[in-house]
């Protein structure tokens, strides 16, 4: 039996605790404390700052839905940004999409995409080679201030807005990305477990409100981050990209001839109908 285990404090009085199986890579960054194990349920695991980040078993839940719901909801997405997403996941969904020609990632720590194409090659699938990628390594909320490039979609892959990500829940950064945005363009965020994190939905929504004509939230069910659904945050000036019908998604989605294994349109159109609480929650 495996007598290490790894215990992630993310909550006050509560925790979760993996059984280590073998530790493959650990290092303390300039940025952050890093560690990769191995899980019998959950296969390799990243961690940082002793938060569990991404599993080999449940990853693709997270990254179908942060990815895709954007990305099938625009009617012509083209030029695409990534704010984080170090270990590739997300980068590795959105080359999947033919019609985008172009991707600019910017990751804030070198290291964690070093680690991840080593050690977790299939988030990435061999996507950080791709000709559209064009791979920053900067801040991520002083790229965009800086920058004069134009997306149709903005994709915020943040920590949690402790250390290096809590500038990625402000107003300032939200005000930055909605510039950097075309005209119907969309900013997607992680936006944590509000069951168990529940300001971070009033303060995502209350600093959202003021920038963007519209925004809302949809969730996504992701065994390793516990205490319930996930919320992913959604900005636009066009409040009609989130309320397309079904048939519409469903139309984009056969046209891709992409197979997936968390999103579908349904669970696209459904994901959009929060439980009152989190409603509730965006009220304050």
């Amino acid at each position: 039996m495996p007598e290490q285990q790894y215990r992630e404090t993310l909550y006050a009085g509560w925790c979760q605790q993996f059984e280590v199986e073998e530790i493959l890579y650990e290092v303390k960054t300039g940025h952050q404390h890093l560690v990769i194990f191995r899980n019998a349920k959950f296969g390799r695991v990243l961690a940082l700052d002793g938060i569990i980040q991404t599993t080999e078993t449940d990853e693709f839940a997270y990254h179908e839905m942060l990815t895709h719901v954007p990305l099938f909801a625009h009617r012509a997405p083209r030029r695409v940004l990534i704010v984080g997403g170090g270990d590739g996941g997300i980068l590795r969904e959105v080359t999947r999409h033919a019609e985008v020609e172009h991707v600019t990632m910017v990751e804030i720590d070198p290291a964690v995409t070093e680690m991840a194409k080593q050690f977790l090659p299939g988030h990435s699938a061999g996507a950080f080679d791709d000709p559209r990628l064009n791979l920053v390594f900067d801040d991520g909320a002083a790229f965009v201030a800086k920058t004069e490039e134009k997306f149709d979609v903005i994709i915020s892959d943040s920590t949690d807005p402790v250390g290096p990500g809590e500038v990625l829940f402000s107003g300032g950064f939200y005000a930055a990305c909605h510039q950097r945005l075309n005209p119907g363009g969309i900013l997607v965020t992680q936006n944590g477990v509000p069951f168990l994190q529940p300001d971070e939905v009033r303060d995502t929504s209350r600093r959202l409100a003021p920038v963007f004509a519209d925004h809302h939230f949809y969730q996504v069910a992701v065994p390793t981050y516990v205490g319930g659904l996930m919320t992913l945050a959604w900005a636009s000036d066009d409040a009609s990209l989130r309320q397309q019908s079904q048939e519409v998604i469903a139309a984009r989605f056969a046209a891709s001839g992409l197979r997936t294994r968390y999103y579908n349109p349904g669970v696209h159109v459904g994901a959009f109908h929060l439980p009152q609480f989190i409603l509730d929650g965006m009220a304050g």
